[in-house]
């Protein structure tokens, strides 16, 4: 799956935080005619001891999507 793919609202893996963590996107990457560098996503982080918060990632940081329960390898 490519990045333009993805949209406002679906979860994906990301590694901002060192360890693979479950966040959601607030915001779609594609805006216009292009792709955003940095994205705003509520990263889960209680998965892995942290507090939840919400905040801009960079698109490389994102790993996999979750679509119809499986997870899916996203292409930068």
């Amino acid at each position: 799956m490519q990045i333009r793919d993805l949209k406002k609202g679906d979860y994906i893996l990301t590694k901002q935080l060192g360890i693979p963590v479950k966040s959601k996107l607030l915001e779609s990457p594609r805006q216009g005619k292009g792709i955003k560098k940095v994205i705003l996503v509520f990263t889960y982080a209680e998965d892995i001891g942290f507090y939840n918060e919400h905040g801009s990632i960079p698109i490389t940081d994102i790993l996999k999507v979750k679509k119809d329960n499986n997870w899916i390898n996203v292409e930068v």
